[in-house]
């Protein structure tokens, strides 16, 4: 249980015990001010708010019926009704020396995350950057609370364009043209698809034939498509080995997995009526998305022509999600400019009973990457930047920076150091941002050793090993408990102890940027207590050494637990 948890526990009995109802909560928070205590309980205001009655007064109730002593050191009511806990400092030590990797979910749910979705049609860019490494980084928090997660990759693998392709791709093999080759540029090889399909009437014509048999179920179209995806599928894995990202095969789910549905589930919205014709299409008005003028939003689901839309494919998904996977809460990571798109989804799958009402459908959108113009980042002739590029680049960096601070390590050793080291960059400088701004992508900035970046905190974990190293010492192999003397090393542990308060909030908001603000300020605390209170100088006492060891092994734990759930790696010697 987390410290908080515990302490809200703990508080909730004495507030029963004081006569509050039940509905009451003890709203217990870190302070934000260390002479206030380390933390307090705010639940009496709104408690005397209900019962009509004084705030402090009701304070003062909830503190006499407050079975703390084995944790508090004092408990003081301040201001209208503030209660402020100040924690045993012999406690706190016992409590961090025990912390392990984490705790499990109160009630563990099944968890349907959505991230990533790149296009087949063409190589994965940074615009698909953001989505993949956020929506990975709250897929690993989920599983480390205990979460059962459901990785889904919603590829674009269907559509209009792939007649274009695969029309391309049968003449390209016609020439004797390998099909892997030919689709080792896949930016390239759609251009090329696309001059072709502007300029050669009959090729235009035969890639239109070619989307009716692929939608039609055509055994020979469908061979060529599916060679087409599973080389597209490759380069989209490559990458994610790159980043280390932790998605794979098994999780792609892409919109031709649910085209058997798309009519059936048209004809179901029909028959319930909240599908009508309209100038020949299919569509659903949604009056609870109705505009200030009162129009209801209108939500296509069929085109006059009979072919389907996003909107189709994403119902689809979302009632295999909720009613086949069996999804407690389904969360999707896909950029702000959807948030209307996933409104009318959201409303239209619970209006029309794909999903039940206690499903939680969460649409988590996010920012651009921008370019110090203040636009989105592009290439320097302006062309969008492949994601594979960004990636050598960063590792590129990385590997001049590690060389210039560490030429002692060999080739091997320097190479595998740099790659984490930039991918941890360019993952962390993303990260780190709220996920619902904008963000200015700079190579100067994200790769530094110094500030808030991947890279100081990859080596403020390499900085505790070296200490062991030092003393000759295995992290392992300490026993014994914490004693707190200094406030810094109270500082440092009450830090430690709330690393589980923290993810908590990730899984529950996804914004992954709170567990990289929580590791900066852990790596601030210890690098202000390793400076304030010496481990293996002379002088130091074998208990206090041996303490101090301890809370250092407990920080490097957490940081490296706390990088690699945001799918950062961390390294022995930097």
């Amino acid at each position: 249980m987390s410290l908080r948890n515990l302490l809200a526990d703990r508080v909730s009995i004495a507030m029963q015990a004081a006569g509050i109802p039940s509905e009451c909560q003890p709203h217990v928070a870190p302070s934000k001010n260390p002479s206030f205590g380390d933390y307090q309980a705010n639940g009496a205001m709104g408690a005397a708010k209900l019962m009509k009655t004084n705030p402090r007064a009701l304070a003062q109730a909830i503190v006499d019926n407050l079975n703390i002593d084995d944790i508090a050191s004092k408990v003081e009511i301040a201001g209208p009704g503030f209660i402020n806990i100040h924690l045993h400092n012999d406690w706190l030590g016992r409590y961090t020396a025990g912390l392990g990797a984490g705790e499990t979910a109160k009630s563990p749910q099944t968890i349907v995350v959505d991230y990533s979705g790149p296009n087949l049609a063409k190589e994965m860019h940074v615009g698909h950057l953001r989505s993949t490494i956020i929506g990975d980084a709250v897929v690993r928090v989920l599983e480390h609370l205990g979460h059962t997660v459901i990785r889904q990759n919603h590829v674009g693998d269907w559509g209009t364009q792939f007649g274009m392709l695969i029309a391309h791709l049968e003449s390209e093999m016609a020439k004797g043209e390998n099909p892997t080759l030919a689709l080792k540029d896949l930016e390239k090889f759609y251009q090329q698809a696309k001059i072709r399909f502007d300029n050669e009437s009959d090729f235009a014509d035969t890639a239109r034939e070619y989307v009716v048999k692929l939608q039609g179920g055509d055994e020979k179209i469908l061979q060529l498509w599916q060679q087409f995806r599973d080389i597209s599928l490759t380069h989209s894995e490559e990458i994610y080995e790159l980043l280390n990202v932790s998605l794979t095969a098994d999780n792609v789910r892409g919109e031709s997995f649910y085209n058997d549905d798309l009519a059936p589930l048209v004809t179901e919205l029909k028959q319930q009526g909240l599908a009508v014709t309209d100038n020949g299409a299919q569509v659903v008005f949604l009056q609870e998305l109705a505009n200030k003028e009162g129009e209801p939003s209108p939500v296509i689901v069929q085109k006059a022509d009979g072919g389907y839309l996003y909107s189709t494919t994403d119902l689809a998904g979302l009632r295999y999600r909720a009613n086949t996977l069996n999804a407690d809460r389904i969360l999707y990571f896909i950029d702000a400019r959807q948030s209307l798109h996933m409104q009318q989804v959201f409303t239209l799958a619970k209006k029309a009973g794909f999903v039940a009402d206690n499903v939680s459908l969460e649409h988590h959108a996010f920012g651009t990457m921008m370019g110090s113009d203040g636009k989105p980042f592009k290439t320097r002739t302006g062309g969008t930047v492949k994601l594979a590029e960004l990636i050598s680049e960063a590792c590129e960096r990385a590997l001049a920076t590690v060389q210039e601070k560490n030429p002692e390590l060999g080739d091997d050793e320097l190479k595998a150091v740099a790659n984490k080291v930039g991918i941890g960059s360019v993952k962390y400088a993303d990260l780190c941002k709220t996920r619902t701004n904008d963000y200015v992508f700079n190579w100067d900035s994200m790769l530094s050793f110094e500030g808030n970046t991947g890279p100081y905190l990859q080596y403020a974990y390499t900085r505790i090993q070296s200490i062991f190293r030092k003393a000759g010492i295995e992290a392992g192999s300490l026993t014994g408990d914490i004693t707190i003397t200094e406030p810094q090393e109270k500082a440092l542990a009450l830090k430690l102890a709330q690393f589980n308060e923290c993810i908590e909030q990730v899984a529950l908001e996804a914004l992954p940027h709170l567990l990289c603000t929580y590791l900066y300020d852990l790596a601030s605390l210890f690098s202000t207590f390793y400076e304030a209170c010496p481990i293996l100088k002379d002088g130091v006492t074998a208990d206090a050494k041996n303490s101090r060891l301890l809370l250092s092994a407990k920080v490097a734990e957490t940081l490296k637990t706390g990088l690699g759930l945001l799918g950062i790696e961390v390294m022995e010697r930097m």
